[in-house]
């Protein structure tokens, strides 16, 4: 006897169970990520108890509300650009996987760009990253972007005075020029204490799961910290423009921060809900005929689960 595909087995739930069942598989993959981050989740207090119930009912109705967002980018052909800056670990990659966690990459990807190479370190600053901004219809997020150069660069000296003061020459124009084109720019920076910053440090060291995290750069950011604070200082101030202005999120509680990110992004963006057609599953086509063949057992996984 062959292999069966799971439609043909028989049906011993109904389809009630059968969607609660996946509904509640799609919430634990944001449990998973939120136990991980936690730590310990025994160890919390009444007070944080009742925020993390809170925080889960808040996310789900925000990506909710994200994914209408979505269907208005794509049907309306508009285009968004958002930057994520900060801190190494405050918090930028947990609020871009939550903002994208439900959403259609094929119309919401992130850029994160590894260090320019020897041809890239020739050609016009801004160049590479022209390159990642989005289509019609596209969402585009940026974990870092062309602001390395106001940060990392500048504070690792990888850029001369000249090319510090060149991009901060540059890249009001290039912005501005971003957004008559037609593209929806949003500028976050997330802000977490020295004290807090020092103890995500010390926890990914000591987890094993998070310590690829940790670059030789980011270890030399501990050392350079009121370089980077400097650097942002200047950065905000010469950088910030009415067209595309600087937003700062508070990322010292991270559950907090990704609410109050995705709750301020959705109020940027006027968007509406977009009429749905809808959809009716067809009915499946037997052909009397056709008879399936066995899956070879060695090509099978094993369930060791």
């Amino acid at each position: 006897m062959g292999e069966q595909d799971i439609n043909d087995l028989p049906c011993q739930e109904s389809e009630h169970v059968r969607m609660r069942r996946e509904i509640l598989d799609d919430m634990d993959e944001e449990f998973e990520l939120s136990l991980h981050d936690d730590g310990v989740s025994e160890s919390l207090d009444d007070a944080d108890r009742e925020f993390r119930r809170i925080y889960f009912r808040e996310l789900i109705r925000l990506q909710g509300e994200l994914i209408k967002l979505q269907d208005w980018i794509k049907a309306t052909g508009q285009r968004l650009v958002v930057l994520f800056e900060g801190r190494d670990a405050a918090g930028k990659g947990g609020a871009i996987k939550r903002i994208t966690q439900r959403l259609n990459p094929r119309i919401c990807r992130v850029a994160a760009l590894p260090a320019p190479n020897d041809r890239e370190r020739t050609q016009w600053y801004f160049q590479r990253y022209v390159a990642h901004l989005p289509a019609a219809g596209e969402i585009v997020l940026f974990d870092r972007s062309w602001y390395n150069r106001a940060g990392v660069e500048r504070v690792m000296g990888f850029c001369n005075d000249a090319q510090y003061e060149e991009f901060f020459r540059s890249v009001p124009e290039f912005e501005r020029m971003l957004v008559r084109s037609g593209i929806r720019l949003v500028k976050y920076w997330f802000s977490i204490t020295d004290d807090e910053q020092e103890a995500r440090f010390h926890a990914r060291i000591e987890d094993p799961l998070k310590q690829w995290k940790l670059s030789p750069m980011d270890l030399e950011s501990r050392r350079r910290w009121e370089d980077y604070t400097q650097a942002k200082e200047i950065m905000l101030e010469r950088s910030s423009i009415a067209e595309a202005p600087w937003w700062v999120v508070q990322g010292v509680d991270k559950k907090r921060a990704r609410l109050n990110c995705i709750a301020h992004l959705l109020s940027l963006i006027p968007y509406e809900p977009v009429p749905q057609q809808e959809i009716t599953l067809p009915e499946r086509v037997h052909h009397p005929d056709y008879e399936r063949q066995p899956t070879p057992s060695s090509m099978i996984v094993p369930e060791i689960y």
